[in-house]
């Protein structure tokens, strides 16, 4: 496993066995915490292991146990929360909570499990053992890729904004926000993933990925709007590891790693020979992919070879004869894990909102410093700068950093200034952290 290793084998495989799915109801709890707790430790761990090359016993759990579904319906589920039940709660008038991390986590809950299925979906075999949930992942990836093309057409992911006179609730709406575009980010390299399986994928799935969602289309739509990069005072910046970089001139030819997620996902599924055979070549499916012409560069091609094979197939496309819409009579499987949720949940948004305000997110002092405690023992500092691709930034002005903030350890800044420009808003969770830590 590497030089270091945060849980040992026999701790993982009880992790593993003991994942189970929560009612949205049970979102926040006790045992919710306890399962997203072991839930981080296992994606650190799985990140640790892929980036030592040594085995990747965290993705073999997973599978031998059969946990990937219980993993999508989880992620489905959180989703759900947050467009169905989060909106309710921010709109009752008695909310007014003076801590809002154990909302935060919640709305974490969603970006923790899709990097964990970022990280095992690398592996064919864990797409096999998705089963029948793979139809709902891959519907999960199409809502958020088409919510991505949305807001690429307003103008990208909002700004990371400091803004004095917001509340503590307003300015959770905006971390959520803002957690959405790397969440995206992370449905398209699963989607990629699920591409690489494309020849051994059931009927009903390929159906769905090429009719239902016609998802080559939505990826040269991708390519079109680039939502991940733009031009800030004339210069290139992408957005990567949850931040906005400035490309330097040398590096901008080089092919950004969501990028190359498109045009490897765009590449199976058109050149593989099933979905070929499956795929209905309309004349505005047509249309769509020769678009993707005028992006194969000879220097995209150089970084991708394989692209050369897409070039070969765009040059025969244009001078092959459409294709009407099929009208056959297929019996297919569909998605079932967000029909049943909100089948269950219908017309009680309000009231699950009403009893997690009661009872899940109005904690008192000493809960939550035992939960800052327990957090403090999850998140240890030699693991996260282990697993951190690249070093810390400023948690004000997201510049390099180089300094840690001496109480709690959690912050980084790149100057005392930012620090102390920074402390209204860190200071609750800081003063938490550090009495969490004394409390070990």
């Amino acid at each position: 496993m590497g030089d270091l290793e945060l849980l040992l084998p026999g701790e993982a495989a009880a992790l593993v066995r003991g994942l189970r799915s929560f009612p949205l109801r049970e979102m926040g709890s006790g045992g919710w915490n306890q399962q997203h707790e072991n839930l981080e430790k296992l994606n650190m761990q799985a990140i640790l292991d892929a980036t030592a090359s040594q085995g990747e016993p965290i993705q073999e759990l997973l599978v031998t146990h059969g946990k990937i579904p219980t993993l999508v319906e989880e992620l489905i589920a959180v989703e759900m929360w947050k467009q169905k039940v989060f909106p309710v709660l921010c709109r009752l008038e008695d909310f007014k909570p003076q801590n809002t991390f154990p909302i935060y986590m919640v709305i974490h809950h969603e970006a923790s499990i899709i990097n964990l299925l970022e990280t095992v979906f690398f592996h064919k075999e864990v797409c096999e053992s998705a089963e029948d949930a793979v139809l709902d992942l891959i519907d999960y990836c199409h809502r958020k890729l088409t919510l991505l093309v949305a807001r690429s057409s307003r103008g990208g992911p909002p700004e990371e904004e400091e803004c004095q006179s917001s509340t503590p609730m307003q300015e959770l709406q905006k971390q959520a926000e803002l957690m959405e575009f790397e969440i995206a980010s992370k449905a398209l390299s699963v989607l990629r993933y699920i591409t690489d399986c494309v020849d051994s994928l059931s009927l009903s799935t390929l159906n769905r990925m090429l009719s239902t969602h016609n998802l080559p289309c939505l990826l040269v739509e991708l390519l079109e709007h680039n939502p991940w990069s733009r031009r800030e005072g004339g210069k290139l910046q992408q957005f990567e590891g949850g931040h906005w970089q400035t490309v330097a001139p040398s590096e901008q030819q080089k092919l950004s790693k969501l990028d190359g997620q498109v045009w490897i996902a765009l590449y199976n599924l058109l050149l593989s020979h099933e979905a070929r055979a499956r795929y209905c070549l309309t004349s505005f499916a047509k249309g769509q992919l020769l678009k993707l012409q005028a992006f194969l560069t000879d220097t995209l091609v150089d970084q991708l070879p394989n692209l050369a094979g897409l070039q070969g197939f765009l040059a025969q496309l244009a001078l092959t004869e459409t294709q009407p819409p099929k009208k056959d009579l297929v019996l297919e499987q569909i998605p079932e894990i967000w029909e049943r949720l909100e089948r269950e949940n219908r017309g009680k948004w309000q009231a699950i909102a009403k009893y997690q305000l009661r009872h899940v997110f109005s904690p008192s002092e000493q809960d939550l410093r035992l939960q800052a405690r327990r957090w403090a023992e999850t998140y240890r500092l030699d693991v996260l700068e282990a697993i951190a691709p690249e070093r810390p930034r400023c948690a004000y002005c997201s510049a390099e950093a180089s300094k840690r903030c001496s109480r709690c350890q959690n912050e980084w800044y790149c100057c005392r200034e930012c620090q102390v420009k920074h402390w209204e808003k860190h200071g609750k969770a800081c003063v938490l952290a550090a009495q969490g830590d004394r409390a070990k």
